[in-house]
């Protein structure tokens, strides 16, 4: 069986989700080479720090495409915080910039509220809203950690797989066929994240 290969476009702790994925069993690998990209059997995106840098070295890495390639390809894919708001149409993070579009939606910045935070940091609750294969014995109300000031909003609302409440519902976790995304760390989410990758891992 391949190692589960990990992204490396310089914006992520790679070795905090390669430890991880470790922890539960498996191993994975931390490639920036786009042809290992292409060719994984199961790839994850993760990411921290701002969209615009994010998808200008997604591009400028040659790895943008074969990223897109990959999960046409229907192979399994799971997208980490900055990975979720990628693969979204547009976001308006200090500017207007073009996601890879793999999902019509909008990634929006949380909305200046009396008394909320921004960022979002912190352990927050999550709302299943279709039992994905991700969240198999994940109970309903799970508690997992998130940073982050943006979120996604998804135009087909058919693939939103948790919701979490700051203080209104957003898409904390998506689904759609082969491909699995969260606006949270699993690899910073104890127990309850380990059991996601061990589930995505084991697809």
């Amino acid at each position: 069986m391949q190692p589960i290969l990990i992204v490396d476009y310089g914006m992520a702790n790679l070795r905090s989700v390669q430890k991880a994925f470790e922890r539960v069993g498996y191993a994975a690998e931390i490639s920036s080479d786009p042809s290992r990209v292409g060719t994984a059997d199961k790839l994850v995106l993760p990411g921290v720090g701002a969209f615009r840098d994010a998808i200008a070295r997604l591009r400028e890495s040659h790895l943008a495409e074969p990223i897109v390639d990959r999960i046409k390809s229907g192979r399994p894919f799971l997208g980490i915080c900055l990975g979720l708001q990628l693969l979204f149409t547009k976001s308006y993070e200090d500017g207007e910039y073009a996601g890879l579009n793999l999902f019509p939606g909008d990634v929006v910045r949380f909305p200046d509220v009396a008394g909320l935070k921004v960022p979002h940091m912190g352990w927050n609750q999550l709302r299943i809203r279709r039992p994905a294969p991700l969240l198999k014995e994940v109970p309903d109300g799970s508690a997992v950690y998130f940073v982050h000031s943006y979120y996604a909003t998804p135009k087909n609302a058919s693939i939103v797989a948790t919701e979490t409440d700051y203080p209104e519902p957003f898409a904390s976790a998506i689904w759609h066929e082969n491909v699995f995304a969260t606006q949270f760390h699993p690899e910073k989410s104890q127990r309850v994240g380990l059991t996601m990758l061990r589930n995505f891992a084991a697809l």
